[in-house]
C-alpha cells in the first residue's frame, strides 16, 4: 500500500483526541474509535502518530487495529455494503448474492469502487436470520435479497446521488 502523507490538520485532529484520552496507552482503543470516527480508516501512518502520542510502539497499535474487525485501514466508500455470511444467510444464498454485488461493482471483499461511492465488505451477523440473505447499506438493511435484486439497490444509491447533485 501506497504511503500518504498526513496534513498538519489531520495530525492535529489525532493529537486532539489522544489528548482527550489523557494520551493514556490504557485509552488506546477509545483512542481508535474516536480517530476512525473523524477520519473514516486507520492507515499505518495515522497508527504511527497515534503510538507516537500514546509512548507505545506501533506494532501495538497495529496489533489492536487488526484484531478487532470494526477497525479499518481502507477507506470506506461513501455507501459501505455489508453481506452477511452467518449461517442463515449462508445457506439460502449470501454467496450468489455477495458474487453479484463484485461483479456489478467491480470489486472484491475490502475493496472500494474506484468513484469511492461504494464499498463491499462481509459480516458474520446482523441479528436478522428470519430475513436471510441479508444486505446492509450504511445502516438500511435488506432482506431476502436475491442476486437479481442486487442491480436494483446500487441504483437506488446511484440515483440518490445523482438527485442530490441536480437539487444543490
Amino acid at each position: 500500500m501506497p504511503k500518504i502523507k498526513l496534513s498538519d490538520n489531520t495530525i492535529n485532529i489525532i493529537k486532539e483526541v489522544c489528548a482527550e484520552f489523557d494520551n493514556k496507552e490504557s485509552e488506546l482503543i477509545n483512542v481508535l474509535h474516536k480517530v476512525q470516527g473523524k477520519l473514516g480508516y486507520l492507515p499505518a501512518e495515522v497508527q504511527e502518530v497515534i503510538a507516537r502520542e500514546l509512548k507505545t510502539s506501533v506494532a501495538k497499535v497495529y496489533g489492536v487495529v487488526t484484531f478487532y474487525s470494526f477497525f479499518t485501514m481502507i477507506p470506506k466508500g461513501e455507501f459501505p455494503i455489508s453481506i452477511c455470511m452467518g449461517t442463515a444467510c449462508y445457506v439460502r444464498g449470501a454467496e450468489q448474492v455477495l458474487s453479484e454485488f463484485k461483479r456489478q461493482l467491480k470489486v472484491e471483499v475490502g475493496e472500494s469502487t474506484s468513484d469511492g461511492k461504494f464499498s463491499l465488505n462481509c459480516l458474520r451477523c446482523v441479528g436478522a436470520c428470519g430475513l436471510a440473505p441479508v444486505v446492509t447499506v450504511g445502516e438500511k438493511v435488506y432482506g431476502r435479497v436475491a442476486p437479481t435484486q442486487v442491480k436494483d439497490i446500487i441504483a437506488e444509491y446511484r440515483n440518490n446521488v445523482c438527485d442530490v447533485a441536480r437539487t444543490a
